[in-house]
């Protein structure tokens, strides 16, 4: 969980401008967007992607996360019952609510559908109340999540998004949160293709038009409020030679709920019909062996730790040449996951992306007489 959170936040990696321009960017009717490749971790396109805006009910993709975490730590228990607060139940009264009330226990797994798919800020606030014991310590735990993750342009002030000044996100940020709760808790994850829940005899329906729209799309979660707009995060998956591949679109400011479905299908449909991703490197394997200076062994291992993926525009993986530029001389001791230098991935002669290169084994030092001789090995090199 916490590789992949400094995966995403510093190694958001961006088509090259250059390479771009072979793609031109559909264009999008929504305050700002953007369009991420989370098996590469690419950004593949995007439009004011740190323009800093209300998140509205995407501000409760974080309360789910908790959640999700305080029932994987045996805080939580899918089938506790949990008494409704006033406070929950008297949140606003014209805002989305799963209609939970004092005088009925709910279960968390109840809480848990009526937070994702009616979206219910009732259901946030006893879920924040179950998790921390209230919501505003609850809210501390999310601003405390949030810089763990990395989300640099993020704030909460309360679990469900109603509008306040302390409350913001930009759509770089809320692509991250999103990667991380997908890859964190899949089966969690699940619950936001559901497409309608009942609860107290009140049907409502998942907001996310998409779900009716692409098979593919299995999630995430709309917002609104006067002052966001309407936004969505969705996420499909979809076939990619021999594996499956997803793409996170996050669409900000829309007109409309029609027009945010409509923007972010095109979204997908751009990044799925324009580019390929292919898988560079394994988890362990070597991309080299360099050799090694006053060290227990004469060579080290180099390469990443989890599979690495990378994006491209349509037809040009082919094209695609490594260069790998590292310190050099390496120096014993080397700490096992050390970084070691940076592969960079080329097109034409153009930077496609960095990946951050990592020494896949301890190298020890050598005893006195073997240093001395490396020493003396250096000095004439």
């Amino acid at each position: 969980m916490k590789n992949l959170c400094a995966a995403l936040a510093a190694t958001a990696l961006c088509l090259s401008t250059a390479l771009a321009q072979n793609v031109p960017a559909p264009t999008v009717a929504a305050k700002s967007w953007l369009l991420l490749d989370a098996t590469s971790g690419q950004v593949l396109g995007s439009q004011e992607p740190n323009a800093r805006t209300e998140p509205a009910s995407l501000t409760k993709l974080m309360t789910a996360y908790l959640s999700f975490a305080a029932i994987k730590d045996k805080k939580l228990d899918l089938n506790q019952m949990i008494n409704v607060s006033v406070r929950a139940w008297k949140v606003d009264p014209t805002s989305s609510k799963m209609f939970i009330d004092p005088a009925t226990p709910v279960t968390v797994r109840d809480l848990l559908y009526g937070l994702i798919v009616q979206s219910g800020n009732d259901a946030s606030v006893a879920l924040a109340e179950a998790v921390a014991g209230s919501e505003d310590s609850f809210v501390v735990l999310m601003n405390r999540e949030a810089e763990r993750m990395g989300l640099k342009s993020t704030h909460f002030s309360n679990s469900h998004g109603l509008p306040s000044p302390d409350n913001y996100s930009t759509a770089q940020d809320l692509s991250i949160l999103v990667s991380n709760l997908i890859a964190d808790y899949p089966d969690f994850y699940k619950i936001y293709s559901t497409r309608e829940f009942t609860y107290n005899r009140i049907t409502q329906p998942n907001r996310n038009r998409l779900l009716w729209l692409d098979p593919t799309v299995d999630g995430v979660k709309t917002g609104h409020t006067q002052g966001a707009g309407y936004c969505l995060i969705s996420s499909a998956k979809r076939p990619n030679g021999g594996s499956d591949r997803r793409l996170i679109s996050v669409v900000m400011g829309a007109a409309s709920d029609q027009s945010r479905a409509q923007e972010s299908q095109k979204l997908l449909n751009w990044g799925f019909q324009n580019f390929d991703t292919v898988k560079l490197y394994a988890k362990g394997q070597p991309v080299t062996t360099p050799e090694v200076w006053k060290g227990s062994q004469n060579q080290v291992k180099i390469g990443f730790t989890r599979d690495t993926f990378v994006t491209v525009p349509r037809g040009m993986a082919d094209k695609m040449k490594p260069v790998l530029e590292r310190k050099d001389p390496l120096v014993a001791p080397i700490p096992q996951h050390s970084r070691i230098g940076t592969l960079k991935m080329m097109v034409d002669g153009k930077l496609l992306a960095e990946l951050p290169v990592v020494a896949l084994e301890q190298v020890n030092q050598a005893s006195i007489f073997g240093r001395a001789w490396d020493s003396v090995r250096l000095w004439v090199k």
